[in-house]
């Protein structure tokens, strides 16, 4: 036989073998304990919905699911080391906004590429903010805000939890769409943008719902409107910001499950599947709501076009707000 033509049959043969070997690595899936990556601090929303996942996960597919805290750098840390893994479905990471569309915007740096380096396999929950002014701030809906900040004659501030957050971002998109100009002011933390809102420092924040619940409930501050086209199941006599008088109006501070680019579909759909079996159950959607997110389940294809639709809407308003982190 001929060179050529033996080096084409062996070339032949292995890619065969190979191809055949991965179909059955797939169909194998899972044959050892899966990671679930989870790049921020453990006991917050992300980390909370993703042990609920994971547990899910495990159950249906019969084997551990390991969730594993890697935070740091607004998550940039977890999600290079699930883009950076091997793509055979036992590193996955639970995705937010942030990892996933707006660091890229914003930092000067981030070490993977959001849309190439992964691969999505379900968008879990949604979690709206909502806008709080202070408990004495004499204005009570959305409409009495607007006109006091476009008749005040030095610029109104709004708070929030940090530079670059879903809350920052939700105060810039209020000021493109209304034609205010509200100051940002940014704090580092929840906590630190609750008590200054709550000591009068401020008369208007932007806050994760689950994060401001406990003072809403206290009555500590007002809420004149989430950030979600849905009312919140926690608090339903809250409107909506469209509900309120502001067309177009949505932020979501969403989480959503990746594996690394290159990952087989069989292994994606298996892990999704899981997932979509687990947010079916009652007890799961009821546990989801008590942290003020709101169950979503999606495939693959659906979650994708959240990323891509979001990615375009938030880098119109990064660049009009000029938000920047170096």
């Amino acid at each position: 036989m001929h060179l050529v033509t033996k080096l084409t049959v062996f070339a032949t043969v292995a890619l065969a073998a190979s191809i055949t070997g991965a179909a059955n690595a797939a169909d194998a899936f899972p044959e050892k304990p899966i990671t679930l990556v989870v790049p921020f601090s453990a006991g917050g929303a992300t980390d909370m919905i993703s042990r609920m996942v994971a547990e899910e996960i495990s159950d249906s597919l019969d084997t551990p699911v390991i969730v594993e805290n890697k935070p740091g750098a607004g998550g940039n840390i977890g999600a290079r080391y699930v883009a950076q893994a091997k793509p055979d479905g036992y590193t996955i990471v639970m995705g937010t906004l942030g990892t996933q569309v707006t660091n890229e915007l914003i930092f000067d740096e981030v070490p993977y590429d959001a849309r190439k380096d992964f691969t999505p396999i379900s968008l879990v929950a949604f979690s709206p903010n909502v806008m709080l002014v202070s408990k004495d701030y004499p204005v009570k809906n959305v409409k009495e805000l607007i006109d006091t900040a476009k008749n005040s004659d030095v610029p109104l501030q709004f708070a929030s939890t940090s530079l670059g957050s879903s809350p920052h971002l939700s105060g810039e998109l209020f000021n493109m769409l209304t034609g205010v100009s509200m100051e940002h002011i940014p704090y580092s933390g929840g906590g630190e943008a609750q008590a200054a809102i709550v000591g009068g420092h401020v008369n208007i924040l932007y806050d994760n719902l689950p994060s401001a619940s406990s003072q809403m409930k206290a009555g500590t501050v007002h809420p004149l409107a989430v950030t979600s086209t849905v009312r919140s199941p926690l608090f339903p006599d809250i409107p909506t910001m469209e509900e309120a008088g502001v067309p177009g109006y949505e932020v979501n501070a969403w989480f959503g499950l990746l594996a690394p680019s290159g990952t087989p579909d069989e292994v994606v759909n298996k892990i999704q599947t899981a997932v979509a079996d687990g947010l079916k159950k009652e007890a799961v959607q009821n546990k989801v709501e008590s942290l003020g997110a709101i169950v979503v389940g999606s495939t693959p294809k659906e979650f994708s076009e959240v990323i891509d639709a979001d990615a375009k809407k938030w880098k119109e308003v990064v660049q009009k707000a000029d938000i920047h982190i170096e």
